[in-house]
């Protein structure tokens, strides 16, 4: 995409771009699209998503890619930084009619050379489970749309599943599936299995077991995407309604929520160690969500429009640790209460319960991630200790090991880090990318995961209250360049509709559900580039490249430093 248009246009689009790592530069010839790479027509259309696989193949070249444009659905090898991408002989293709492709997700740990899962949602509801390497179609959830009709958000395999599965709708509820069980031929019927402040979760009556296994109704308006934390016992998410909920997923319990600064969340993430979640949306800002002290610590704003990606670079963040992290808390704190026989093998838990508990933290640590928007634009932003810990003095000497390692599930349930030996980091840059605003209050107390206790006291910024909150809709279509302070609101039609409380934003801004902008560090992007004509809807850090993609339907590979090679196409 970089390579067409031309005069002005083509001179706006960035090929590379430099941070203290070194150069980054776009490949050309690892471009992935449609193969007859011409543009696709967006309009109206949901957004171009992509899918990593590692099939564990003997050649050493066993990345797989899945993306959508518009109506179709392609699998590739991907060849990365290594061979120019083969556009002629895609492993599968696939047209659909009546309905588009809006999500996928690949089944990490039933991959092989022969196999692979893939899940895909549509547009109309249903979410299709195919294997693009036998070119066979397994199974169709929700084939007749009578569990749910609205467009499907997000769709995800449970960590450490090989057969439960996850999937929101832009009705804003979620259903947890068994790949095993049917739907039914009747619409299923729900017993109330908890409540809470702003959500419910259901479990399905019938004799035999049946899909869906539980449904989840969070919040109002749409549930733009959720997210598993590291070692998949949490679950993030975003909505319409502009608030972040992070869930224990197996106790179906709320640890903590946030509110955006306004409009609706579009996206999250969770850092490497699980200790820090970042949303985007509607407001142009990413913000910085501490799991553990419940409380915002940061936002960053560099972009012109709508957040719709954020991602951590887990190759580039490092932490320099002096003693162990403190573990609180019970075995039967994380219990499947639930028992849908979820694979708890290898466990964290396990590991953590074992280390020494101390009081002492990282005393050193960067966090790297990045955005990317409808305004065409990328940013990178580092999270600094500063921020993280705006009066901790620092200390000794330290070593520089990366904060996860490709293998490796590290841990993050109690805001723990358990650092995993890995390829040494260059040391953090001694400034902060914040702008000099008032300092954040340290004062934060763990909240208990079983029962969501209010703390007392100064340290409030433990569970949060959910009464003070906003029950506003946002138009659904989003606007191109939608700029901060223009967004406009409507009420919209929902169904399920639980415990709500109405009140005005101004009492939620201010309070630590949505810090005022003065009262929490307002960080700089260390780049911000545009690196598309189309609005920009993926963004993934593998281990020798970033990834993204726009709605034009390309998808762009950018060589890390020193991780290019030259070769022969």
């Amino acid at each position: 995409m970089a390579t067409e248009g031309g005069g002005k246009e083509m001179n706006e689009i960035k090929t590379q771009f430099t941070t203290r790592e070194g150069l980054y530069k776009q490949l050309q010839h690892s471009e992935y699209s449609r193969p007859n790479r011409v543009p696709f027509n967006s309009q109206g259309s949901n957004p171009v998503r992509v899918s990593f696989v590692n099939l564990n193949d003997q050649s050493g070249n066993g990345d797989r890619l899945c993306f959508n444009v518009g109506r179709e659905l392609y699998f590739y090898i991907y060849k990365g930084v290594r061979k120019a991408a083969d556009l002629s002989k895609p492993i599968d293709k696939r047209i659909y009619k009546g309905t588009q492709p809006t999500c996928h997700d690949f089944n990490h740990l039933t991959a092989t050379a022969e196999s692979v899962s893939l899940l895909v949602g549509f547009s109309a509801g249903q979410v299709q489970l195919i294997d693009p390497i036998k070119k066979e179609t397994s199974k169709l959830f929700n084939e007749e749309r009578l569990i749910d009709k609205a467009r499907v958000t997000c769709v995800k395999w449970v960590p450490g599943s090989e057969s439960l599965f996850l999937v929101a709708h832009s009705s804003g509820s979620m259903y947890l599936y068994n790949v095993e069980h049917t739907c039914g031929a009747t619409a299923p019927h729900y017993q109330l299995l908890k409540q809470g402040e702003s959500f419910a979760v259901h479990t399905c009556k019938s004799k035999s077991t049946r899909n869906p296994l539980l449904k989840w109704t969070v919040g109002e308006g749409a549930l733009n995407e959720f997210a598993f934390s590291p070692d998949g016992k949490f679950l993030a998410c975003v909505s319409q309604d502009g608030f972040l909920r992070v869930f224990n997923f197996d106790s179906v319990e709320l640890h903590g929520t946030m509110k955006s600064y306004f409009g609706g969340l579009l996206c999250v993430c969770w850092s490497p160690d699980g200790k820090y979640i970042v949303t985007g949306g509607e407001d142009d800002l990413v913000t910085v969500w501490s799991f553990v002290d419940c409380r915002v610590i940061a936002r960053g704003h560099g972009h012109k429009s709508w957040v719709s990606v954020v991602a951590f670079d887990p190759y580039t963040t490092s932490i320099e640790e002096s003693d162990p992290m403190e573990f609180s808390g019970s075995d039967e704190d994380f219990q499947d209460l639930l028992h849908f026989g979820r694979d708890r093998a290898n466990s964290t838990q396990s590991r953590l319960s074992k280390r020494n508990s101390t009081d002492s933290r990282p005393v050193s640590v960067t966090y790297r991630f990045g955005s990317v928007g409808q305004d065409t634009q990328l940013c990178l932003w580092d999270l600094t200790e500063d921020i993280l810990f705006p009066h901790q003095p620092l200390s000794r000497a330290r070593t520089h090991t990366n904060v996860m390692n490709a293998t490796s599930p590290p841990a993050g349930s109690n805001g723990n880090s358990v650092t995993m030996p890995g390829n040494s980091a260059p040391p953090p840059l001694p400034r902060s990318n914040s702008l000099p605003h008032s300092a954040v209050s340290n004062a934060g107390s763990k909240s208990s995961v079983t029962d969501g206790a209010i703390a007392s006291g100064v340290s409030k910024f433990a569970t949060l209250s959910l009464h003070d909150r906003k029950d506003r809709h946002h138009e659904k279509d989003h606007k191109r360049n939608h700029s901060m302070g223009h967004i406009s609101s409507k009420s919209s039609d929902k169904l399920n509709l639980v415990t709500k409380t109405k009140t005005d934003s101004a009492k939620t801004l201010g309070t630590p559900l949505c810090p005022r902008m003065e009262d929490v560090p307002l960080l700089e992007p260390l780049i911000c580039k545009k690196i598309a004509h189309e609005r920009l809807t993926v963004l993934i850090f593998l281990e020798d490249c970033i990834v993204t993609a726009c709605q034009e339907g390309f998808i762009c590979t950018w060589g890390r430093p020193g991780k290019v090679v030259s070769f022969n196409p």
